[in-house]
């Protein structure tokens, strides 16, 4: 791993940071319509998995997905426009945080339906295939998805076909409120992709040199033809399931545990002789999403007259004739 790509890597992992920092603030504020769901202490497994795609890749991710947009590429002023129901947002101001998608930059769409954006990677990667210029999708969820049949149809789909499909399952230890224990029966998520005849690879997933060594084994692998990986990365999310969660779930002993394996500072750590460049990547960071959040807060407000954009088709067929 040469310095080059470990200071990209922090680089990332900072503008997520700030951006959700930015995104919780907002929301506490009473800024943003409807709820939010942030990634704080994920941030590694977005870093490391998008770091080894190409622009032309392609990516679906989940209603915590802030992350895996912006390592993919995306736009921090037009997220936070969506974010605050803007105009000028990704998609028009209509559809806040759990559905934004810039297909321009690969990013198929977040979704808020748990497991919903496998089966659209799936097509992702069957496209890909088709179109044979070594193209590579994948899908980003967590372990709550993997008790959802769609799993499990797109697991056995991409294998049967080997489709150029990477499952970045994270794993952050609860499906909403409910602990892993309670909600799955195998005590690995990667064990899962031994039936289907394909890698099943465990790894930390707050290590983010770790993460992208995983991935890019796994995209190579997606786009040499030799099929789909299940990549499970352990996390863990600092704050609650949603934005004002009391969290009476799980203790404070082992969100402190986690915290203390900030994905961060273990990069930084890592990196003892580049302390100035990390300060002044953070720095930087926090002013681009700070710049980002004034800016999106000074476009206009989506207008009540633009909720039926983009629903209708422009043809409307009558009598066998388009007018």
């Amino acid at each position: 791993m040469t310095a080059e790509t470990a200071l990209r890597l922090y680089r990332t992992m900072a503008r997520i940071r700030q951006f959700e920092i930015g995104a919780s603030r907002l929301m506490a504020a009473g800024k943003l319509p409807g709820t939010l769901h942030v990634s704080i202490g994920q941030e590694a497994v977005a870093a490391g998995v998008c770091d080894v795609l190409r622009e032309d890749d392609h990516i679906t991710t989940t209603h915590r997905g802030h992350g895996h947009c912006l390592a993919k590429g995306g736009e921090p002023t037009s997220m936070l426009a969506e974010l605050l129901g803007r105009a000028t947002g990704y998609c028009g101001g209509r559809s806040g945080s759990m559905h934004i998608a810039d297909p321009a930059a690969g990013i198929l769409g977040a979704n808020a339906i748990v497991g919903a954006g496998i089966p659209i990677a799936l097509g992702g990667a069957f496209a890909a295939a088709r179109k044979g210029r070594g193209g590579v999708a994948v899908a980003f969820f967590g372990e709550g998805a993997v008790a959802q049949g769609v799993f499990h149809e797109s697991l056995n789909l991409a294998a049967l076909w080997r489709l150029p499909l990477v499952l970045v399952c994270e794993n952050n230890l609860y499906a909403e409120l409910t602990p892993v224990s309670v909600h799955l029966a195998a005590k690995r998520v990667a064990d899962h992709a031994a039936p289907y005849g394909v890698p099943g690879v465990r790894v930390d997933g707050n290590d983010v040199l770790a993460v992208r060594s995983a991935a890019d084994e796994a995209v190579g692998r997606a786009r040499d033809g030799g099929g789909p990986t299940l990549l499970e990365c352990m996390t863990y999310r600092w704050h609650g399931h949603f934005e004002g969660d009391p969290q009476q779930y799980r203790e404070d002993a082992e969100v402190a545990e986690w915290k203390a394996a900030d994905p961060l500072k273990r990069l930084a750590d890592a990196l003892p002789d580049a302390a100035s460049d990390l300060a002044a990547i953070d720095a930087e960071a926090k002013r681009e999403i700070a710049d980002a959040v004034v800016a999106a807060e000074a476009e206009p407000l989506a207008a009540p007259g633009s909720v039926t954009a983009h629903v209708y088709s422009a043809h409307v067929y009558s009598g066998g004739a388009a007018r």
